[in-house]
Formats: C-alpha cells, structure tokens, sequence
C-alpha cells in the first residue's frame, strides 16, 4: 500500500531516491543532496505531516558499508496512518545535512541530539548547541570509535549532588 509514493518520488528525483517495502512501511534511501528536497515533497504533496524521530546510526565496521553515518527520518501521515522512513548518508570529514526544522518545528531537539551523539551537523538550525552533554564535553559519546569506558572525562565536570539537579 505504501509503496504508490515511491514512483512519484523516482519520477521527480531520479535516480537520488530508491526504496523498498518492509512489513509494510516503505523505506526510502536517498542522496544527501536531495534529502531536503524529498522531505519537502513527503510533507507538502503526500501529507506525511509529522516528524515522528530522527536518528542517527554508526556504520563503522559494518563489512558491506559503503558510508559512515546513516541519518533515518520516521514519518507518519497522521490523516491516514502511513508511515515512511527516509535514509540518507554522511561521512567524515564534516558530517552535515540540511536542517529540517522549517518543515517541523519538532526537528529542533531531534537534531540537536544528532548532533550531540554523533557529531551531524545541520547547517542552518537556529540553535545547534548540544542538549544532552555538557557544552565543554569535546567527544560524540554514540560514534563506534568511542571507547566504552569514555575518554576520562569525568573528572573534569563538576560534580553535582541530586539536591542541586
């Protein structure tokens, strides 16, 4: 059922979009360039109006992976129920993806913990700041090159007690 949104998507954007059905939710993968652009339509022409999550994924050591980080876009259609997940890739030397929150204001934090975890940038967010670590913590804690037990960092913030949380 979901899968009439992929020829659209193909006819319009070419070969930047490829997709495939899975338990009945289409997955869309598509070029980092066009992200923005198909999000955009998703919204605007198949009324995918809400921005369920966005997550950040760590390909590091994955034997068939070709790139660095994967970016997911969780749709929903809240008039119909339908659900689309949108894929794109990144990679270092400057991971980066357009900012979404003009489309949903509900991108704000969601990126923002992107950025936090895995150190994605998202060029023109107005407040890319980190949400979840200390602003002078210097690592992306959710890279796969993050050793477990951290850097050391600990001993360097301050340490807070409950009453003062």
């Amino acid at each position: 059922m979901p899968a009439n949104y992929l020829v659209p998507l193909s006819q319009k954007f070419g070969d930047a979009v490829r997709g495939e059905e899975f338990r009945d939710n289409l997955r869309v993968i598509v070029g980092s360039d066009k992200v923005y652009d198909v999000l955009k339509a998703l919204k605007e022409q198949f009324g995918f109006n809400m921005l369920c999550d966005i997550a950040g994924i760590d390909y590091l050591g994955y034997p068939d992976a070709t790139d660095r980080f994967g970016v997911v876009y969780a749709l929903t259609n809240v008039s119909t129920g339908e659900r689309i997940f949108v894929k794109t890739f990144v990679n270092d030397p400057d991971p980066e993806l357009p900012t979404v929150t003009d489309l949903w204001r509900g991108a704000d934090w969601m990126e923002r913990e992107v950025f936090d975890m895995f150190g994605i940038d998202f060029p023109g967010h107005p407040d890319l700041r980190r949400i979840l670590l200390p602003p002078e913590f210097t690592s992306f804690p959710l890279r796969k090159d993050y050793p477990l037990r951290g850097y050391g960092e600990r001993h360097n913030f301050e340490q807070m007690t409950r009453a003062e949380g």
